[in-house]
Parts: structure tokens; sequence; C-alpha cells
């Protein structure tokens, strides 16, 4: 294991090991299944990091498994410019899964690239070019997803994408006077996970909506964390009632067997794809065999309906770990929905030991990216009642030796 990390720091860099030192997690995933992952010296934990959020169907899920075996056998990635029966399969399922109205999508890898062909797609399709989030978010590692995070190491890259202006989170005059007829698009997480699970309030977005709609500009939605049920319902715009032009879905869509995500959008949108085709290719987006499980993964939330045990779950944890900051001073406060919640302490080094004591005690959980005093607690969302009680204990005893 001191090889590996000696490794490790060679290859990747010394900062990488030292930060996972820092929150715990200088160790090797050995057993994973279920909700449980084992670590290189045979402990057992509560996976409730997921990471972040990929993992919504468990570790290892059987039927998302199988079909990737059985997708290895009969197909390969097939050609990234031709459309396949698999493309095809995948892209039905998804437009009757997302919320009514989103039917055309884009497949893609992972999170940033799906961030950076909405954008794309918003400017192409207005024809404006100002793009405006808000302060607080965390959008991935691309061209476009970079400059709309809030991460204090942006200066380190130089200029990044001209013409994107952060507007303050849940501030309905801001938003009001900042989008105008030169707004390209607004790009949002409904719940900023990485931020405390800051979660925006209806009456906001219900007023995003209708000043996009006033302007002709897009509303897009990154759905990478709140989306397939973590919220308690399939989508953060069902949860809300506020449906998006373009909705951003994470790497949950590939069940953890396959990198895959994907960007729906409406027909309307799509006007821009008929005229200007091939604007944004991806050799390993719609990847065939990921397009097999993605489809079994669709089929899987289908007949489980995790968003129904997430809500039921998410009011016990939440109700739960509430009490334990009311007796525990060094919990600041407990935010978020469904099973997507956030522990707030007072600085980000008592975040970073509490993750540290939590593994200890079989939970496995990692700090905000962005408040980075946070910790996000996301377990699968397909856990039981006696594994959330081994949560619940498991942070209770984290607390106590802090």
């Amino acid at each position: 294991m001191n090889k590996l990390m000696a490794d490790a720091q060679q290859v990747f860099g010394k900062g990488v090991v030292e930060n996972l030192v820092a929150k715990g997690l200088d160790w090797v995933e050995s057993g994973r299944e279920g909700w449980v992952v084992h670590d290189s010296n045979g402990n057992e934990l509560i996976d409730c990091y997921c990471s972040s959020g990929t993992y919504n169907l468990g570790r290892k899920n059987p039927a998302i498994a199988r079909a990737l075996k059985q997708a290895i056998h009969e197909t390969d990635q097939g050609n990234f410019v031709m459309i396949s029966r698999e493309k095809a399969m995948l892209s039905e399922k998804l437009a009757r899964f997302t919320p009514s109205g989103l039917d055309c999508c884009l497949f893609t890898v992972v999170r940033g690239e799906a961030v950076d062909a909405a954008c794309k797609l918003a400017r192409g399709y207005t024809g404006r070019s100002e793009l405006i989030t808000v302060d607080g978010g965390c959008y991935g590692q691309t061209g476009f997803a970079m400059t709309l995070s809030e991460r204090a190491d942006k200066k380190d890259f130089g200029s990044l994408i001209p013409d994107v202006q952060t507007v303050p989170f849940n501030d309905i005059d801001a938003a009001g006077r900042s989008i105008t007829k030169k707004t390209a698009a607004v790009i949002l997480e409904p719940v900023q996970t990485e931020n405390n699970c800051r979660t925006a309030d209806k009456d906001y977005l219900v007023a995003l909506r209708k000043s996009c709609d006033q302007t002709g500009a897009l509303l897009i939605f990154d759905e990478s964390q709140t989306g397939f049920g973590r919220t308690g319902e399939k989508f953060a715009s069902d949860y809300f009632g506020v449906l998006p032009d373009i909705m951003l879905l994470g790497e949950a869509l590939g069940g953890g067997m396959f990198p895959f995500s994907a960007m729906a959008f409406t027909s309307t949108v799509k006007t821009f794809f008929d005229a200007h085709p091939l604007i944004h290719l991806l050799t390993f987006g719609g990847h065939d065999v990921g397009c097999r499980v993605a489809a079994a993964a669709l089929t899987e939330y289908d007949q489980v309906q995790p968003w129904q045990n997430a809500k039921k779950q998410g009011k016990i944890l939440s109700e739960k770990l509430k009490q334990l900051a009311g007796s525990n001073p060094k919990l600041k406060s407990v935010q978020g929905v469904g099973l997507l919640l956030s522990l707030e302490f007072e600085n980000a080094e008592a975040a970073e030991a509490f993750c540290r004591n939590a593994i200890q005690q079989g939970v496995l959980v990692k700090s905000g990216e962005v408040a980075k005093q946070s910790v996000v607690i996301r377990p699968p969302l397909t856990i039981t009642d006696q594994d959330l009680e081994k949560i619940v204990t498991g942070i209770e005893k984290a607390l106590s030796a802090l």
C-alpha cells in the first residue's frame, strides 16, 4: 500500500496524494457491491460518496453488469458519426424517461462535455454569446464548465471563456436585471451539491423561467447530481415544477458500469442542430456498448423507482442528522433534499477531520469542492433502513471523536 501511494506521487503528483491523505481517502477500494465497499484491509464501509452520485443504483448493479457483459460480446463502440441501433434505442428510452418536452438528446462521456455542448448549443441557437450563471456553482473540468464554476484556481489557467456573467444565487431581482435580450442562456444546478447543498427556491426558478421566456434566453439545468431520483423525484425539474430548455444528465446514466452522460433538450432547440449538424463531435459519445449499458440502467431505474426510497429515506436521514446537530455544536447545520444532504462544520479542517473519522467508523464521505467546510452525504438511492441506521451511528461516532 505504501509503495502504491509512493508510485502515485511520482506519476500523478505529490499534491494528489496529500489531498487524499487529508480527506482519509489514501486507501484502495477492494470489494464493492450494492452500497458497500471494502478497503484493502477488508474493512467494510457504506458508500456515501458514490463517486459524486454515479452509483445511484449501487455498486456493481447486477442487471447493469449483465448488460455490459452481453454487450461486449455482441457489439463494440461503433462509429461515432453514424447512427446505430444502440443509439436509436437509448434515445427513445431516454426521451420517455426525462420530463415531457425534453425529447432530443446528445450523448457524451462526462458531465463537463455535456456542459460545453449545452453552452455551444445555446449560443448557436440564440445567436447570442452571453452566458449567465450563479455564484457557488461546480460544473466540471472542461472549458465552459470550468469558466462557469466557482473555483480559486481559475486564474492559474489564463483567459477562459469570455462573456460569462455570475449573479447571486436565489436573488430574483439580480436575475431579472441581468437576463436581457443579449443573454444566450442561464445555467445553474438546482441544488449546489458541492456548495453545502444550497438549494434553489421554487419561486426563484419560476422567475428564471419567466425571464428566459420574456427575453428569448434558454434555461439550462445541470442535473448531474440531482437527476435520476436523488431529490425524491425523478429530476429536480419535477421536484420544483420548472422545465428547462436543456437538461444535463450526469454519469449516473451509466450506472457506474460505463462512462456515459448526456444532454437532453427540446425539439425547438434541436432546430440549430438540424441546420448545423456535427457541431459537437465526441469519439466515445454514444459508444454502442455504453448505450446498451445506459439502456439497462434506465430499465432498472424504471423498475426500482429509487426516487420513492430516496424521498422516504432522505426525510428520515435528514431528521436524524438534524437531531445530531442539535446536540453537537461542532455540526453547524444540515441542508439538502432527498438523499442529497450536506453537513456544515466551522471550517475545512473540521470537515476533513470528520471525513477521516467517518471512514474509520465505516461511512465513506467526502468534503465539498466549493464549500470546503461541508461534507456531502450521498448514499445509493436503494439504501435500506438497516444500513441507514449504520450511517447515522457512524456519523454520530465520527462527530464524538472530533
